[in-house]
Order: structure tokens, then sequence, then C-alpha cells
């Protein structure tokens, strides 16, 4: 039985090999993978540090970190962590943008055994504080740009140990002369440094030099040990934690090779990563499947500030870039970046939000290369699907998500239950080694999100033709896309109400031609002299930048179902032209 097909109520989940989108499959690439190459990540990046010792690594402000350093960093950093009693199965938490410290500090956690948990930078304490107690990380690596914020944090949670690094942090070798003169230009001159008050922390200099004087001690870590707990939004406006396995990585990062190594020479590409790396997307492709073949990744510390951006790649002859639709736009409004050279351009990949093709198709134009689409979810590692590249280079983009990568079972399901047939639209189900294990100390979510037999359940709406392409036509949940971002109602319902003034709110997502969608409030006020500005200000204190809203508008009442809940649907009707 083809995926695609009904399945005959009562009747075992088949598991078959084999699926209709085959017959959209590059030539070139394998249906299947096999995850037992590496027994864990920690013997994938041993691996990759002992082919490619002599080539540089990763890259950062005119800095370069070649492979034997990075592994050598990376098991002094876990030395240290065994130092201070973490031990196999323990949280750490990485609360930083893309420095030279990001992949030290993920890979010698990886190396300890312990489970690394990706955070956000820019989290308000409130965000902040349910990540750190959720997941019950006792050891938190910080930006000093954001210490304050875990300083404010920490009380009620189980934080023990904090290493604070800062941007000029291996950027030079010895004393390193040009790091420290970045950390006080930074504190002292553009004041980007909060004060804070963290005396019992450890600068990441002195966490490395004590881990170099002591021997790392091996520990043993299989595909069933969770590598990540990798934070989404719920629809209950409750980040949960999916916890990813180093079976689950493992597989998405040599899916995503498997798609697109035939256009790759190892040990010859440079990608650019602007994503950051505590996103799943930019962490499993980026920092994952770039490092397997050798290649040179030059990382980018803050992609909103595109001058910056470009200048960091003026001498770079970049051969690979991943981004998403909103950077690519703003990527291609400025001259200098239109002005480069791409000849040198192999492979550019979006993701984290829908493509628009008006934005492709000017890419194309302009570089003489395809946006390769990508689909994925947190839950998944994340990929699922990609438009099958064209090695000749002469496809066009089409809007779809492409088929399925490889080892990987794709099916819609009807609101009955039964498996919807072909062009008929469905909910997007996926079964496969990059299935997450489920949600951290979330049974009954991890039930309802996966079932008896492996499929999990995404929530998108789509339709897969005969072909075995899919195009994704809605989503069953309520959650928004905000610039890549995953946002959900609830959470920002939940913080506006606390406002004295606000008698009740309902959020909701409106298009946007820039980030994909915006979110929009829908207010009634408990007090009439709420302003749209009081409660902004608000918001601002609670949610990081992207979720809070960006259109408010006050009304009397919200429309109700007969059993008074709020009907989001019709207020995305009314809201699809936002207020100025």
């Amino acid at each position: 039985m083809s995926p695609g097909q009904a399945a005959p109520r009562g009747t075992p989940e088949p598991h078959a090999t084999d699926g209709i989108w085959f017959a959209s499959y590059p030539p070139e690439v394998a249906r299947e993978i096999d995850p037992s190459r590496y027994r864990s990540l920690a013997h994938f990046f041993d691996a990759c540090v002992e082919r490619f010792r002599d080539h540089v690594a990763f890259v950062s402000l005119g800095s370069e970190l070649k492979f034997a350093t990075l592994g050598e960093k990376a098991h002094a950093f876990a030395a240290y962590l065994q130092s201070i009693g973490v031990k196999p199965g323990d949280r750490v938490a990485l609360m930083m943008p893309n420095t030279l410290v990001y992949p030290v500090t993920l890979f010698g956690t990886l190396l300890a055994g312990a489970i690394v948990v990706n955070v956000n930078p820019l989290y308000t304490v409130r965000e902040l504080g349910h990540q750190l107690k959720d997941s019950g990380a006792q050891t938190v690596v910080v930006f000093e740009n954001f210490a304050k914020t875990v300083q404010d944090a920490q009380p009620g949670t189980r934080v023990r140990n904090i290493v604070v690094t800062g941007l000029g942090d291996l950027l030079g070798h010895g004393l390193n002369v040009k790091g420290r003169a970045i950390d006080l230009f930074l504190r002292h001159v553009k004041k980007q440094v909060p004060a804070y008050a963290l005396p019992d922390a450890v600068r990441l200099p002195q966490a490395l030099a004590r881990g170099a004087r002591r021997k790392f001690e091996p520990v043993r870590v299989g595909h069933g040990d969770i590598a990540f707990i990798q934070y989404t939004g719920g629809t209950t406006g409750v980040a949960k934690g999916a916890m990813l396995t180093h079976r689950n990585v493992i597989a998405n990062l040599l899916q995503a090779l498997a798609w697109a190594g035939a256009r790759l020479v190892d040990g010859e590409e440079t990608i650019v990563t602007p994503l950051p790396l505590y996103h799943i997307y930019s962490l499993t492709v980026n920092a994952l499947a770039f490092l397997a073949i050798g290649a040179r990744n030059v990382l980018i510390v803050n992609p909103r500030d595109i001058g910056g951006l470009v200048r960091a790649l003026r001498h770079e002859n970049f051969t690979a870039i991943t981004a998403l639709n909103t950077l690519y736009s703003a990527l291609m409004d400025n001259d200098a970046f239109r002005q480069r050279d791409f000849s040198a351009l192999k492979l550019a990949m979006a993701g984290g939000m829908a493509t628009q093709r008006v934005i492709a198709e000017r890419f194309r134009a302009m570089t003489g290369v395809t946006l390769v689409e990508g689909y994925g979810l947190t839950e998944c590692s994340p990929l699922v699907a990609a438009t099958p590249l064209d090695t000749h280079g002469d496809s066009a983009f089409d809007g779809t998500i492409g088929v399925p990568v490889p080892s990987t079972l794709v099916r819609l399901r009807r609101d009955d239950g039964a498996w919807a047939n072909i062009d008929e639209p469905g909910e997007l189900c996926v079964q496969g080694p990059q299935v997450m294990k489920g949600y951290w100390n979330r049974p009954d979510d991890t039930a309802k999100a996966i079932d008896a037999h492996g499929w999990l359940a995404t929530g998108d709406i789509g339709v897969m033709n005969a072909r075995g392409i899919i195009r994704l036509i809605d989503r069953k949940k309520d959650m928004m896309i905000v610039s890549g971002f995953n946002v959900y109602p609830n959470e920002i319902e939940e913080v506006l109400a606390a406002h004295p003034k606000v008698r009740a709110v309902a959020a909701v997502g409106v298009s946007d031609p820039v980030t994909g969608e915006r979110v929009k409030a829908f207010v009634v006020r408990r007090d009439d002299t709420l302003t749209v500005e009081e409660l902004l200000k608000f918001a601002r204190l609670h949610l990081t930048g992207y979720k809070v809203p960006s259109y408010v508008e006050f009304r009397d009442v919200l429309p109700l179902t007969s059993i008074g809940k709020v009907l989001r649907r019709d207020l995305r009707d009314a809201g699809s032209k936002p207020l100025d």
C-alpha cells in the first residue's frame, strides 16, 4: 500500500519502504539512509574532526577555528562539565547567538553525554524561567549580554552552574588581544552588556582552561539517548520540549546530505550561517550536516544587521547559504549584496516559513540559482520534505514543499481518521527515523501527537499529487509563523490578559509580505483609558519581540461559540486588513 491511499479500518499500519513520490526523486538520491553509520553524535563529531583536522570549521568576525582546535576545545569543555558534576542525561542550556563558543559548547555537551537545551537569547525572564524549570537544567552557558536575564530567571530553577561568555571569546590565541578589545568596546563604549550579578559564574576561558588540565572520561551514549530538548510552542500556549535522540538527529543530517550532497564537494564548501544555531533548522543543516563534509562555516552574529552581514561576506566566496523568506528579501534589497559575484554559489536553501514566489524569482534572476524549499518541524529534527534539486539548474520555483526525504513516509489523514486519496486534502502525518521520541515530561501531549504506529500528526493541511509532490494549503492549528518562528495565540493571550485593564483578548495571525505573518490582538478593555502604547509596552516586558502584536484592535465584544470559545477564524477574516 502506498502513502496517499486509504487504509482499511482495523488493519495494522503497513511499514512500506517505497512511496509514490519516488517518481519525483532525483536519480542521484538514495531512497534510504543508514543512521547506524554513527553510534552517537559524539562519535559523529570525533569522526568529522579526525577527517578534516587541518580544515577550517567555523569563522566569526574574521577569526577562524580549525577542526582540530574545535575538537580540542570541545573535549576541554566536556572535561570541565564532568569536573563540576555534570553526568550523562543532565541538561545543559546554551543561550547565545552565532559565535565560535556555540559549536565548542554544543559538542562539548554532547561529548559529556549531557542533553543540550537550546535557548533563544532574546527570551524574556518569564520565557526563560519556564524553559529552565521545565527542562530541569542545572547548567547554563550564557552570552554576557543576556546574563541579567539568567540572573532574574534563576530563582525557582535548578540552575547552579553558570558559564558566561562574550563575543570576543575564542577570537584569538594566547592573550587574545583582539577578543578582549571587542568585549571592552561592547561593554564600555556600546553599553550592550547590562549590569548583572552572578557571583558564582565562571568565564568561558576559565572553564576551558580547567577542562584542558583534566582528563576527559568518554561516556557511553547510544542512538536511544536524548541529545536535545528542543522547545517548540504548544497549542496550550506553553512551550514543550521535543526530545530528539542521537538517532533522530543523525538520521536527519544524513537525510539532508543525501538530498543535497551531489552538489557539494567534501572539504571545499563555504556555507553562510545567518540563522541562529539555536533554531533547529540551522542546527541540523548548518552546524551538523555541513560539518560532515568539512565545510567552512561562516557564522553571522546578528542577521538583522543586514549591512553588517553583507560586510562580513565581502571577502567570502561562499558556495551555499541557508536563510528564510524575510532574510532573502532583505539581502536582495541591499545594493552591495546585489552587486556580488554569485558564480561560486551552488546551493541556496529556504526554510522556517513559506517562501514567496516573488522572492524566489528575484533570487533566481539575481544569482542564477533556484531556491530549494524545505519543510519541517522541530518534532522531526526538523526536515521532512524538500523540493528536488535540479543538477542542471534549470528548474523553477513552484511553491510546493516537494517530496519526503529518504527513509521518510508521509500520509494525509482526513477528519474522519481515514487516509486521504491523491489530490484530497488531509492533515500531513510523518513516519521516519527523524521523528522525535516525544515531549519532555508530557506523555499525554506525546500520545496526542504520535499514534501507536509512529505517525506524527503535524497540524498542517496539504494535498499530494500522483507524483508524490506535496502542497500545503492550511494549518489545522491556530499557530502563526512570524519570520520563521512559531507563535501560539494562547501564550500571547495569557500575557495580555494579565494586564489589569484588559477584560478579554484574542490573538490571530494576519498576512504580511515580509514576515509571512504578524500578530494582531483583538482586545476588550476593562478600563477605557487603556491605550495601544500602554498595552504593547506591557507585552514587551513578557514576550520576545517577534511575539509582540504588530496590531491591536479594541472591540466591545469578541465572537464566541455557543459554549463560549473565541471564534479565532472569524477574527482572522476580520483581521485580514490590519490597522495602521
